[in-house]
């Protein structure tokens, strides 16, 4: 027990560590956004005027500007699927007649013979449950 929590007091030492570097981190960078007057990351400087005819593609959105809505794409055209199984006739197949007078299962004459003695020990089980039940009602 010992040895897990020197193991816990570990990664949570490490966790500790890791939380004052990132914290470090981010005052190092806000203040350097301070000291250059803002958010250098959210707001990038032009560089040439290149840059600011960026166009756009709207797949999936129409907007109501007129100027954007020449950037709107077209949906992409599925290429029709063929399936070769469907497409495939049907095969029928002929079956022999004489397959069909054989039984389904081939244990049924099995059944019919034990069927009797099967009754009875359904009925002698349905006997011993009752009874048993009784017994255990009794002993609450």
């Amino acid at each position: 027990m010992n040895g897990e929590d020197d193991s816990i007091e570990q990664v949570a030492a490490a966790r500790r560590e890791r939380l004052k570097a990132l914290r470090a981190a981010q005052e190092l960078l806000s203040n350097a956004e301070l000291e250059t007057g803002g958010d250098s990351a959210s707001q990038p400087q032009p560089q040439d005027d290149d840059d600011n005819n960026v166009n756009m593609k709207f797949r999936n959105y129409l907007p109501h500007d007129k100027e954007l809505q020449e950037g709107k794409v077209a949906p992409p055209v599925l290429p029709k699927f063929e399936d070769p199984v469907a497409s495939a006739p049907p095969q029928e197949e002929e079956q022999d007649p004489f397959l069909n007078i054989a039984p389904k299962k081939p244990n049924w004459d099995l059944r019919r013979d034990v069927q009797k003695k099967l009754d009875k020990l359904e009925k002698r089980t349905q006997k011993a449950m009752f009874k048993l039940m009784g017994e255990w009602f009794l002993w609450l």
